[in-house]
């Protein structure tokens, strides 16, 4: 069964009102749990404190209809006719063209994103119809969307960061910096409570090397001491999976281009490139000169940390101590 029932998403109000995590109600369904992480998100909205399974439903069967809003052209040739006669005749806009016919209808019969997608398509381009546009828009390109759909299709079982809650010491952030010559990639993983950093040289940007970078830093750090680990959306993190399972680490992802969501080490990448600017070339640059950076940050008192080491607060939270806010 491909989508969600309402009586699935009855179960999924029930449960979540019932604190049951993300995991357990996709077990009860035989359901992955980022079916039920994107059930979620997609369907409760920010402003509303719960999820509700009659607006869900509703919201997922809006969706549907407006899916098949371009074949209503196919199937309703007087509304094709329409919308052609109001471009070339009055030049009126997409928008005044799906809110007349509404009004004539008394429903909605398409939206003008449709009417775009119309004047864009094969039959509309021979018909010239976007010269009728008030802007004359020129036909449109592809939307440049392929980075994060391939990232959706490659990265399997991704968990939203919205599910980790609270930072906590041992929820690490991960990210990759790259260089304007040379294949080669920096990987950084940061505990942010601590600020404590590890950089690996990669000799590229695949999910293999990464993969690497990932259990390097699981051995210097210790597998007690990290509780998760947080990506962006680039492929290089597709075997997030192989570390999960390997070490029981849970993974997390950033929204679409919110980088902003792992800041701690961004803000960590902006100090190495005082060191590794991005016309480094990093092939030239040997293991132990990137060791000797890490330290360098490691072992730099910090403003933020009471001008304590990152390597010294990161013992002290590691045997369970804490330090003063």
């Amino acid at each position: 069964m491909k989508y969600l029932t309402l009586e699935e998403r009855i179960i999924i109000q029930k449960m979540l009102r019932e604190e049951a995590s993300i995991r357990s109600i996709g077990k009860v369904l035989g359901r992955g749990h980022s079916t039920i992480s994107e059930e979620i998100s997609l369907n409760q909205k920010s402003y509303e404190s719960h999820y509700c399974a009659i607006e869900s439903h509703r919201r997922f069967l809006r969706r549907q209809e407006n899916k098949g809003n371009v074949k209503i052209l196919d199937q309703r040739p007087e509304i094709k006719a329409y919308i052609i006669a109001q471009l070339q005749n009055v030049q009126w806009s997409p928008e005044q063209i799906a809110h007349m016919l509404e009004l004539l209808h008394g429903e909605k019969v398409i939206s003008p994103e449709a009417i775009y997608q119309f004047i864009f398509s094969s039959e509309g381009k021979q018909l010239q119809l976007w010269r009728h546009l008030r802007r004359r828009h020129y036909p449109r390109r592809q939307l440049r969307t392929g980075r994060h759909k391939r990232g959706r299709e490659i990265i399997p079982e991704r968990v939203s960061i919205h599910e980790r809650g609270k930072q906590r010491f041992g929820d690490l952030e991960s990210d990759s910096i790259i260089f304007s010559l040379g294949r080669a990639i920096l990987s950084v993983q940061e505990e942010p409570m601590s600020k404590r950093c590890i950089l690996t040289k990669l000799p590229d940007k695949t999910s293999h090397q990464t993969q690497y970078a990932l259990e390097k830093t699981v051995e210097e750090f210790g597998q007690t001491n990290i509780r998760s680990f947080t990506f962006d959306n680039g492929t290089e993190n597709a075997r997030h999976t192989a570390i999960r399972d390997a070490y029981a680490i849970a993974t997390y992802f950033c929204d679409p281009y919110c980088s902003y969501q792992k800041g701690k080490v961004e803000n960590t990448n902006g100090l190495i490139r005082q060191y590794l600017p991005r016309s480094t070339r990093l092939e030239d640059v040997s293991d132990e000169e990137i060791y000797a950076i890490q330290e360098k940050l490691n072992n730099r008192p910090r403003k933020s940390l009471h001008y304590l080491t990152p390597n010294h607060v990161f013992s002290i939270l590691a045997q369970g101590g804490r330090i003063r806010t």
